[in-house]
């Protein structure tokens, strides 16, 4: 019997690869798929854009996107929510957004999926800052709590009616069991 042969892929040829859904992310060289959202992640996650968007869009401050495909640092990753300030969007020549962003977020949100490891998706919060990132997000909705990441500081683990870290541009105020309360749509 011969030992299989694991075949490795530079960046730039993972980028050639079709796009997947759930989306495939590169990490240290390995192919990572993201488990498929489920309820509670997709709820909390449209609610973040749409909040951040509400107070930021029109302004032409910042923009969230969803599921946003962003490569930089010999990563190719997919934040669940991935925060832009406006300056920093690289349109197109007829002020479009580009299909591909080659830099890290401004801010970036993860929200723990149950088949997700803490560790690699908290690696990819702390990639984001080692390369420019300002603030992060990893939401635990089975914790109920929230880590906050800035750059070169210790994580600050929210709870409760903790006020939530925000960039200074974006004018939002939130708590941790105010963004939990999204989850509560029943009667």
């Amino acid at each position: 019997m011969t030992p299989a042969t694991v075949q490795t892929l530079t960046l730039s040829e993972f980028l050639k690869l079709p796009e997947t859904d759930p989306s495939l992310e590169y990490i240290n060289g390995e192919i990572i798929q993201k488990p498929m959202p489920k309820g509670r992640h997709s709820r909390l996650q449209g609610k973040l854009c749409a909040a951040v968007n509400q107070v930021s869009e029109e302004q032409k401050i910042a923009y969230a996107l969803d599921e946003l495909r962003c490569s930089f640092g010999g990563r190719s990753i997919v934040p669940d929510v991935a925060v832009f300030k406006w300056s920093r969007i690289p349109f197109t020549v007829n002020d479009e957004v580009p299909d591909n962003f080659e830099l890290p977020p401004d801010w970036t949100i993860e929200i723990l999926s149950p088949e997700q490891k803490a560790n690699k998706v908290i690696g990819n919060i702390l990639h984001c800052l080692n390369n420019g990132s300002r603030l992060g997000w990893f939401i635990d909705p089975d914790d109920l709590s929230i880590l906050g990441f800035l750059p070169e500081q210790q994580p600050v683990l929210l709870q409760g009616e903790d006020s939530l870290p925000f960039l200074p541009e974006i004018e939002l105020a939130l708590t941790v069991n105010q963004v939990f309360g999204w989850l509560k749509m029943g009667g």
